[in-house]
């Protein structure tokens, strides 16, 4: 396994769209996610972990260590059972270490240091487990864990517009449809987008809880990598045209920090450049980062 995070890092992710929808809203005709009274758009942590999730997935391709805990028709409880089976600890029988208990309280369930062992092993197995935690005192119970980093939900620099465009299909899903329109064959659809939008998530991820769940540097590098590169491998009609603008890390020399990651997040700042004209790209703003007199001990990375 690689050196675990010895360093406390935040970061900023600044990401835009054109002519898509980032984030639909399910509970609400999948309508662009937005904040009601600001008009800002909103695009959710889950939905930028998943994006990590599938990056990592699409170039490790599942290699041990680096399997998906919460993945496309996983079956939690099933990856559960699967590590006690690994560890060759049977949930049927008397805990094999009597510390863990005389009898097993309940058949199917683990118990005392089987639950820590195998919560262990589901981090050093699943990357996104080692990353963001997990719930997993279901079924045979593995714990609880808590991830090292975390996300902030995305947010709009200006408020966005969404517009709704009518669609459609030159075909009908059955002979019922084809027969009410007498051979005309078409369906009319609608899909929403927001015209531009330039979003900002924090991100923080702690060395403590990195010691704690195995996260290691190989891993905070594919974290990197995958912040760059995640949208570009998640195309798609619905999301128009995203991409990471820019990527800026505040590292601290310590596991602690060496100051407030709010203070850190104030110097990245980003601007229209005319208030009195729609932006439509990226150029159409400017992000300044001041590096002047950063507090000791805070060094800033930028990527891409």
């Amino acid at each position: 396994m690689s050196t675990l995070v010895k360093n406390r890092y935040d970061f900023v992710l600044i990401f835009d769209v054109q002519d898509g929808n980032p984030n639909g809203d399910p509970d609400a005709g999948n309508l662009p996610r937005i904040d009601a009274e600001s008009g800002q758009g909103l695009v959710t942590d889950v939905c930028l972990k998943r994006k990590i999730r599938n990056f990592v997935q699409m170039t490790r391709n599942l290699s041990k260590g680096y399997d998906i805990f919460v993945k496309e028709k996983a079956v939690l409880n099933r990856l559960i059972n699967g590590a006690y089976e690994t560890l060759e600890i049977d949930l049927e029988k008397t805990p094999a270490n009597k510390k863990d208990g005389e009898t097993r309280k309940e058949k199917g369930v683990g118990q005392g240091q089987e639950v820590d062992k195998v919560r262990t092993q589901m981090c050093s197995d699943y990357f996104d487990i080692r990353a963001f935690g997990a719930v997993m005192s279901t079924g045979a119970n593995a714990g609880q864990v808590r991830g090292p980093v975390q996300f902030t939900f995305g947010r709009s620099v200006d408020p966005v517009v969404t517009l709704e465009h009518c669609i459609t299909r030159m075909a009908v899903t059955t002979e019922a449809d084809a027969e009410k329109q007498s051979g005309d064959n078409r369906t009319m659809g609608r899909k929403n987008t927001v015209p531009y939008g330039v979003y900002v998530s924090h991100g923080f991820i702690s060395a403590h809880l990195a010691n704690q769940t195995g996260f290691g540097e190989e891993d905070l590098k594919l974290l990197w990598d995958a912040l760059v590169n995640m949208f570009e491998h998640d195309r798609s009609a619905a999301r128009g045209l995203m991409a990471t603008q820019r990527l800026v890390i505040f590292k601290h020399d310590s596991a602690l920090g060496n100051a407030q990651a709010h203070k850190l997040f104030e110097r990245v700042t980003l601007k229209r450049k005319d208030e009195n004209k729609p932006a439509r790209s990226f150029s159409d703003y400017a992000l300044a980062i001041d590096k002047s007199a950063l507090p000791a001990g805070v060094s800033v990375i930028e990527m891409p």
